[in-house]
């Protein structure tokens, strides 16, 4: 892969030049489906068994046009490892994981981002919560900065609390790093017709809240595909929020009926799909290139795919907002396409009758 030369410009560099940031995130369900780590407890052991492949797939995501290499830590906390019985793994996952993207991200001249997530215990009416949780995210955002990343990513939170408390703990621990904290709105509840965070605050409120708390990134990411996201990034654009955008949606075609991809039903059997069977629910392409068109018009500058999305739909989102990413080099041409193709180096042979056959 050829290598980008090294970059000089931060984050918020960046995005206060006016510069658009696309990051490529769903390591996740993209490992799943490769069969290295399983549905369910969604922990990315991967990074200790085939530390090979995620260093692969990083490259691969950057090749795509990715800005950002973001350490695969999602669910490598405390409260996921010890549902497998690994906690005795727990530095050693992240710091690997850390070491991985710091590699990959120096090599190509890309930022290198930490990573922290929902934590599944969040309960405030219990006593000392608020005190485990933030000790789950010290301890990764210590080991995050310690490995020199870039910023800190807090995401897929649906709870307002949760987020407060991850920004909070970034602020303490991460020693100035910018902080970028993404929501998932889950659609469920509603005021005046916009969702609500499950602890009842108003999802362009709750972006507020956070701006005002020091984050410097704030947005959507997770649950919702484009459809439905971008109807509620919409709403916080003009809710007068000032902070820079981000919008990171799962590449599944959600509807106002089926806001996430966690309530989307196979259109043919009418069964839920969540998570083993949501290919049949996947984004084509270009409902990829609409979204990053979408995007620009709407005034979000930090732009991904979450769950789901693999290195073409990155380089597709890449293009979508006129960018050529190293990958763009086999981006589809049927000009010369044995059936379809338009050249007159294919038209003079196929046969009138094949194509009559084939429309």
């Amino acid at each position: 892969m050829k290598s980008k030369m090294p970059s000089t410009k931060g984050l918020l560099e960046r995005l206060d030049n006016g510069e658009k940031v696309v990051v490529a995130e769903g390591y996740l369900f993209n490992f799943e489906k490769r069969c290295y780590l399983q549905a369910g407890h969604f922990v990315p052991t991967v990074v200790l068994d085939h530390p090979e492949l995620v260093t692969q797939l990083h490259k691969e995501f950057v090749r795509a046009g990715s800005d950002v290499v973001q350490a695969f830590t999602y669910y490598a906390h405390r409260e996921k490892l010890q549902l497998i019985d690994k906690t005795a793994d727990l530095e050693t996952i992240n710091r690997n994981a850390l070491r991985i993207a710091r590699d990959v991200a120096r090599e190509t001249g890309t930022l290198f981002a930490g990573n922290i997530c929902n934590t599944n215990i969040y309960n405030l009416s219990e006593a000392d919560n608020k005190d485990k949780v933030k000790q789950i995210f010290k301890e990764q955002i210590e080991w995050a900065v310690d490995e020199g990343v870039d910023f800190i990513i807090a995401e897929t939170f649906v709870k307002f609390e949760e987020a407060a408390i991850a920004l909070e703990s970034i602020k303490e621990y991460g020693k100035g790093v910018p902080a970028v904290v993404t929501m998932a709105a889950t659609g469920l509840a509603t005021v005046e017709g916009h969702p609500t965070t499950v602890d009842k605050v108003e999802i362009a409120e709750a972006m507020k809240r956070l701006e005002a708390a020091g984050a410097d990134v704030v947005g959507l990411n997770c649950f919702n595909g484009p459809e439905t996201a971008l109807g509620v990034m919409s709403h916080i654009k003009k809710s007068g929020v000032k902070a820079p955008l981000a919008c990171l949606p799962v590449p599944y075609r959600t509807t106002t009926k089926e806001p996430t991809f966690l309530q989307l039903t196979d259109p043919i059997t009418g069964e839920k799909v969540f998570s083993a069977n949501l290919d049949c629910v996947m984004c084509s392409r270009d409902d990829i290139f609409k979204f990053g068109r979408r995007c620009d018009e709407i005034g979000i500058d930090y732009l991904g795919l979450c769950c789901g999305n693999s290195p073409h739909y990155t380089r597709t989102l890449c293009e979508s907002i006129g960018r050529r990413p190293p990958a763009s080099e086999y981006s589809p041409d049927m000009d010369l396409h044995g059936f379809f193709g338009t050249d007159e180096r294919v038209t003079k042979n196929v046969t009138k009758d094949v194509q009559d056959a084939l429309k």
